[in-house]
C-alpha cells in the first residue's frame, strides 16, 4: 500500500509583526543542520535569498519574487510571519532506489506587497540535500504570473549546461559560470561544481503543473535568471513541426485562474556525486498519486516496469510481421515491451490484434507511437485511449511537444490523466526535462528530453555519456534508448553501451539495438539480467564528471557494477566494500583491448575486501554481476 505522507506543522515562529527591510531573515535548516536557505528583505526593500551547505555558498545573495500582472512582488516588500512545519515520510519509488525519502523543514512566510497591498506566501524547504521554494498567491479571476527570480552561483562555479536550441536534446557545454554571457541559455537541470570542493549543486524545478515550465538564462553577473516558456527562444524542432505563426503565439505569457503556485524551485545540494544522483528532492516535492487511479499507488497491478526492443535505430521491417518478429526475439530475451513507431496507425484492426495477440503469447506489451497534436482534443483523445485500451495495447509514446508554454505543459497532464483512467502507460518524446510528474502519474514510465542514441551527428559519445549521469538524470527518468553495437555508437565500446543500460535510470527501458544483435552478444545473459528499475544506487570513485560513471547498483540480492569511460583510457580500482561478507560469484564484461566492437566475458569469485582493478579504453566501459 502507500505509504500516506507525514506533514507535522511544528509551531509558529512568529507572528512577527510587519517588518522593514533590514529585519532578521527567515532561515530554514535541513534536518541534519548543513543545508540552508536563508529568506530575507535586502537592503534595496526587495526579496533575496541564498542557500549554503557546510556553511559555505551553495547560491549568493539573488533575487526572489513573482511580477503579477506587471507588478513585481518581491519588490518593496516586507515580512509579514512565518509558520514552520516538518515533513517525514517515505513511499515506493522508481528512481535510483526503491524507497523515497522525504524529511525537510519548512517555513511558509507571508508577505505584502506595499504598494499594492497584496499579501502572498513563499513556502520554503530545506532537506539534507537540497533547498526548495515556491511563490502562492491567493486570489480570483484570471491573472497573468511572470518570473522574478535568479541564481547567482559562487565565484569560480563550473557549470555544465546545454542550451535551447533543440529544447532538450542537445550536448552539454562545461564553462565557468564567469564565461557565461549576458543572454546565454541554460535548460534545467544544470548541475554546478561548486569552488573550494564544497560539493555540487544541481537547479531545476518540481511539480510543474498549472504553469509553464522554467529555463535559466545568464545575466554575465554569475546570475541565472527564471525564465517562463513564453521567453524561451522557441527551438528548432518547434518551428519546424509548428511553424513561427504558432512560435510568436506561445511567446505571450499565459493567464492562471484563481490562486497562483508556482512550481517549486530546487537547488540540489550535495557534498559529492553519490549524494547528487541520490536525491528524492524532485520527487519529494510533487505531489503523491490519486488513490482513486491508482488504489495501490506505485504498485498498482497495471504499473508494470520492464525492458523493451525498438524497431527504428537498428534496422528490422515496419510490416505487422516484422513488428511480430520483434515481439519474438524481446520474448527470448525476456523482455516486457515492444514499443511501434507509427507504422501501425496504417494496420487494419485484424492486423493490429494479430500484432497484439501474438505479442502478448510472448509476454510482451505493445506500446504504440503518436503525434501528441492528434490528442489535444479532449473528446478525440479519449476516444482513441478508449480503443487502444479495447485493443490490448498497454501504453502510448507520445511525441513532439518540443516547448514549454503553459497550454503545453498542461497537455502533458491532460494525456496522463485521461492514460490513468484507461490504463495505459506513458513514454513522451520530444519533452521537457522531468519535474516529478512521475510520482503524481506513475504511469509516466518515461521521458526523453535527452540527447538520446536516437541522434548520429555526435562525433563521440564518451564524454556525454559520461555527463549525463550527473546532469540530466538528477530530474529524473530518461528515454535514451541504449545499446547499439553498430556504428551509431561511434567510439565507444560494446562494454560501454551494454553498460549504458545499467547507469541509466528508466522504468521503460528502451533498447536502441536490434533485438538479434543482443542476443546474438557474447554478453546476452548479462544484459538479459539488467533489471529496469533498482533498489540501491551508489556512485564510486573516480566518477567524475565528463570523465567517467561508475555505478553500483542492486536489485535483490544482485549487484551491477557499470562503468561507462570517456575520451581518455584508464585503469580504475573499484571499491566493492558495499558487498556482503564471504566470496561472491561474479561475471565480468570487460573492453578487449584491441577491438571495441568486441568484449571478454569471463567469471571469477570476488570479495569485498579487494578492489576490482579494470583497464578501459577511451570510450570503454565494463559491467560486473554479482550474485552471493
Amino acid at each position: 500500500m502507500r505509504s500516506a505522507p507525514c506533514l507535522v506543522l511544528v509551531g509558529l515562529i512568529g507572528l512577527l509583526a510587519p517588518v522593514s527591510a533590514g529585519a532578521a531573515p527567515v532561515s530554514v535548516a535541513s534536518p541534519d543542520g548543513r543545508v540552508v536557505i536563508v529568506i530575507e528583505v535586502g537592503d534595496a526593500g526587495h526579496l533575496v535569498w541564498r542557500a549554503t551547505l557546510d556553511g559555505k555558498p551553495a547560491i549568493d545573495l539573488s533575487p526572489m519574487g513573482i511580477i503579477v500582472d506587471g507588478v513585481d512582488l518581491g519588490s518593496g516588500v516586507e515580512i509579514r510571519k512565518a509558520d514552520r512545519y516538518r515533513v517525514d515520510e517515505k513511499y515506493p519509488w522508481y528512481g535510483v532506489h526503491s524507497t523515497g525519502v522525504n524529511r525537510a523543514n519548512g517555513a511558509r512566510i507571508v508577505l505584502r506587497h506595499r504598494t499594492s497591498a497584496t499579501t502572498y506566501a513563499v513556502d520554503a524547504r530545506a532537506s539534507d540535500d537540497a533547498v526548495a521554494f515556491r511563490v502562492v498567491v491567493e486570489g480570483t479571476g484570471r491573472r497573468v504570473p511572470d518570473a522574478a527570480t535568479s541564481f547567482r552561483l559562487p565565484a569560480g562555479s563550473t557549470v555544465w549546461s546545454h542550451g535551447l536550441r533543440d529544447h532538450y536534446e542537445a550536448l552539454y557545454e562545461r564553462r565557468t559560470i564567469e564565461d557565461m554571457r549576458e543572454g546565454d541559455w541554460a535548460a534545467p537541470p544544470i548541475t554546478v561544481k561548486l569552488p573550494g570542493n564544497v560539493g555540487y549543486a544541481a537547479i531545476t524545478e518540481a511539480d510543474l503543473r498549472n504553469y509553464a515550465g522554467m529555463a535559466l538564462q545568464a545575466d554575465g553577473r554569475r546570475g541565472l535568471r527564471e525564465k517562463l516558456g513564453h521567453d524561451h527562444p522557441p527551438g528548432y524542432p518547434y518551428t519546424l513541426r509548428f511553424g513561427e505563426d504558432n512560435a510568436k503565439r506561445l511567446a505571450v505569457a499565459a493567464p492562471v485562474d484563481g490562486r497562483i503556485t508556482t512550481p517549486w524551485r530546487v537547488v540540489i545540494v550535495a557534498r559529492d556525486l553519490n549524494t547528487l544522483v541520490n536525491s528524492d528532492a524532485v520527487a519529494n516535492l510533487s505531489p503523491p498519486p490519486d488513490h482513486k487511479l491508482f488504489p495501490e499507488g506505485l504498485r498498482t497491478a497495471w504499473l508494470k516496469p520492464g525492458r523493451a526492443v525498438w524497431r527504428y535505430l537498428d534496422g528490422g521491417e515496419s510490416t505487422p510481421e516484422g513488428i511480430k518478429e520483434f515481439s519474438r526475439l524481446a520474448g527470448e530475451l525476456g523482455f516486457e515491451y515492444q514499443v511501434v513507431e507509427g507504422q501501425w496507425a496504417k494496420w487494419t484492426a485484424e492486423q493490429l490484434r494479430d500484432v497484439v495477440d501474438y505479442s502478448k503469447q510472448r509476454g510482451v506489451g505493445i506500446i504504440v507511437w503518436r503525434h501528441r497534436r492528434t490528442l489535444e482534443n479532449p473528446e478525440e483523445r479519449r476516444t482513441l485511449f478508449a480503443s487502444l485500451q479495447q485493443a490490448g495495447i498497454v501504453g502510448a509514446k507520445v511525441d513532439f511537444f518540443d516547448h514549454e508554454a503553459k497550454e503545453v505543459i498542461d497537455l502533458y497532464q491532460a494525456i496522463l490523466a485521461d492514460a490513468a483512467r484507461f490504463k495505459l502507460l506513458i513514454d513522451f518524446h520530444g519533452s521537457n526535462k522531468p519535474a516529478g510528474e512521475a510520482r503524481t502519474w506513475p504511469n509516466e514510465m518515461s521521458r526523453e528530453g535527452i540527447y538520446g542514441m536516437e541522434h548520429k551527428s555526435i562525433k563521440e559519445w564518451g564524454t556525454f555519456n559520461t555527463t549525463f549521469p550527473f546532469v540530466r538524470m538528477i530530474a529524473g527518468h530518461a528515454d535514451y534508448t541504449p545499446v547499439v553495437f553498430g556504428e551509431r555508437r561511434r567510439e565507444t565500446s560494446w562494454a560501454h553501451q551494454i553498460a549504458s543500460a545499467a547507469i541509466l535510470t528508466s522504468p521503460l527501458l528502451v533498447y536502441g539495438g536490434h533485438p538479434a544483435s543482443l542476443l546474438a552478444n557474447p554478453a546476452v545473459d548479462v544484459i538479459k539480467s539488467i533489471p529496469s528499475v533498482w533498489d540501491e544506487t551508489k556512485v564510486l570513485a573516480p566518477s567524475e564528471i565528463g570523465e567517467v560513471a561508475i555505478f553500483a547498483r542492486r536489485s535483490g540480492n544482485r549487484w551491477f557494477v557499470a562503468a561507462m569511460n570517456g575520451p581518455q583510457a584508464r585503469t580504475v580500482n573499484v571499491d566493492l566494500s558495499f558487498l556482503g561478507t564471504g566470496t561472491h560469484q561474479a561475471v565480468l564484461v570487460r573492453d578487449k583491448a584491441e577491438d571495441p566492437a568486441a568484449v571478454e566475458v569471463e567469471t571469477r569469485e570476488v570479495v569485498r575486501e579487494r578492489p576490482l582493478t579494470i583497464d578501459m579504453r577511451a570510450g570503454g566501459g565494463f559491467v560486473l554481476r554479482v550474485s552471493k
